[in-house]
């Protein structure tokens, strides 16, 4: 078999940030790495889950939500994956990946779609672990720029 892309990064060099993973067409994969790999600390489960529902529904209500393919988990529990159309640059995807950051940071309230009705696994969620890795990440991100968005960067 191939072997994907993903696999042909050099993960004990990669840092957390913010990365142009693949172009497949018209959708650009950026990888938002929120810890560093094979580095023993890891998203936490109900961190990571209550990530995934506030990133999810912010993208999908953004300016560039026609573009979102799709935003959620690394299996590796390092980061999230963020797909998006080509009609966003790597400058706006940024922006959109800084503000969706800021809004979970802020936070307040009920998670959207946490009732059991809504969630397949909507008691494990973490909104203070998930806060505060936002924060990190918009301390990370900075100065980030689209330069530094190669992974040989």
């Amino acid at each position: 078999m191939k072997r994907i892309a993903s696999f042909e990064v050099d993960h004990d060099k990669l840092q957390k940030g913010l990365y142009i993973s693949r172009v497949d067409g018209d959708v650009v994969t950026y990888d938002i790495r929120m810890k560093k790999p094979n580095g023993g600390d890891y998203l936490a489960n109900g961190t990571m889950h209550t990530l995934e529902h506030l990133i999810a529904t912010y993208v999908r209500n953004s300016r560039w939500a026609d573009a979102v393919v799709y935003a959620g988990p690394m299996g590796c529990r390092t980061g999230f994956y963020l797909l998006l159309r080509d009609s966003v640059n790597h400058t706006q995807a940024l922006e959109l990946i800084r503000s969706a950051f800021t809004f979970v940071a802020g936070f307040e309230g009920a998670i959207p779609g946490v009732s059991r009705r809504e969630c397949g696994n909507y008691l494990e969620h973490n909104l203070c672990g998930a806060k505060a890795t936002a924060a990190d990440m918009l301390e990370v991100l900075q100065d980030w720029t689209e330069e530094k968005m190669d992974y040989d960067a």
